[in-house]
């Protein structure tokens, strides 16, 4: 009987100033859950000026690759490093996760689910929504009230624009499909918090789907500032998408 060769998985844990929580976050990766794939595991941290370094070196496993990057090189940037690792180990599928706790690593099968279907090759991504249930189940995952209704408003108005039917268009937990990115698609996406913005139209602008999985989230210290700054530049991107997807503006980002 020939055996069946295993899709091969990155999870990769994005850390900066996590701290002790980095740990508890790779012990509740579900590895018994994956045993279908061949699983990698990637802990990044951008160079964090507190403890976390010291306690990412507490965990001891030959299994997984360490990175510390010389520089901070932020968010986007630090995603990019690591799906071109992704790809440089020929993964089929990668992860994300953040090391402070906020996205559960217990949804990683869930999410995998959707790349195992007939239509796969037409996914290019699976992203974790908060607001999939409803407003009842934000409201006790603890999401902060600003967030929440900032979160809905720019969600209506990016799927007014692009007549999508997105329920959160504002996580931090993805599952990317590399057959999708061998070409290093994303090189020229945000280098800040906006990059998961500019996946999320990159794959709609090249016909690829993203689905939406039910979670749960925890919520720590909140920088109101950030999100405001997020904010307003989600918003005047989504009017730049909108005309790039109308064909009245040009960009190098998404052709």
């Amino acid at each position: 009987m020939k055996k069946i060769k295993k899709k091969k998985l990155l999870i990769f844990i994005i850390s900066y100033k996590a701290s002790h929580r980095i740990i508890d976050v790779y012990n509740q990766i579900p590895i018994k859950k994956l045993k279908n794939f061949e699983v990698k595991i990637l802990i990044s941290d951008d160079y964090s000026n507190d403890d976390t370094v010291n306690y990412i070196k507490k965990i001891k496993s030959n299994k997984i690759y360490v990175n510390f990057n010389k520089y901070n090189l932020g968010y986007g940037s630090h995603i990019k490093k690591c799906l071109n690792f992704a790809i440089k180990k020929k993964c089929d599928y990668a992860v994300m996760i953040h090391g402070d706790g906020q996205y559960n690593p217990n949804y990683i099968p869930e999410l995998l689910k959707f790349f195992t279907k007939k239509d796969s090759k037409f996914t290019g991504a699976v992203t974790g929504s908060r607001l999939l249930k409803g407003l009842s189940s934000v409201k006790k995952g603890g999401m902060p009230i600003y967030k929440m209704l900032g979160n809905i408003i720019l969600t209506k108005i990016f799927n007014f624009l692009f007549n999508s039917n997105f329920t959160d268009a504002h996580t931090g937990l993805w599952a990317y499909n590399l057959s999708f990115l061998k070409d290093r698609k994303f090189k020229f996406l945000a280098n800040n918090f906006n990059f998961d913005q500019d996946f999320r139209f990159l794959c709609m602008h090249n016909k690829m789907k993203i689905k939406e999985i039910f979670i749960r989230t925890k919520y720590g210290d909140e920088r109101s500032q950030l999100h405001i700054i997020y904010a307003i530049r989600f918003f005047f991107n989504s009017i730049i998408f909108f005309l790039i997807d109308k064909k009245i503006l040009k960009s190098k980002k998404f052709n």
